[in-house]
């Protein structure tokens, strides 16, 4: 299960309607891909569809999509948005991460 902040749901709710998306019936893929300082980094963009393997989640109204493979390393993962002067934009507690780099957008385990 992934959880999202009410300040994530408002940030993804406006980028979504800003791309042609409806956060009523499109989702937001969330994916794990190698990269990043750490080793791993966050992958998350829209998406129309599903695959066959995806895991599928709604929280806070917000359908959420995750490929098997990626699943592993977001268990329990909260998706927040810091806004304002410091705001580093979307960031993900994630729970399983043993190490992160200073930016946030990349992990290892």
């Amino acid at each position: 299960m992934i959880k999202v902040t009410t300040e994530a749901k408002t940030k993804i709710a406006g980028l979504m309607q800003e791309d042609g998306y409806d956060i009523a019936t499109d989702y937001v893929r969330v994916g794990v891909k190698s990269g990043g300082c750490s080793g791993l980094s966050y992958d998350l963009h829209f998406d129309k569809s599903q695959a066959d393997d995806d895991k599928v989640f709604e929280d806070n109204d917000v359908r959420l999509i995750v490929d098997k493979r990626s699943f592993l390393y977001l268990i329990g993962t909260t998706l927040e948005y810091s806004g304002g002067l410091n705001g580093k934009g979307f960031v993900f507690n994630n729970p399983n991460a043993q190490r992160t780099c200073g930016c946030g957008e990349s992990f290892s385990l």
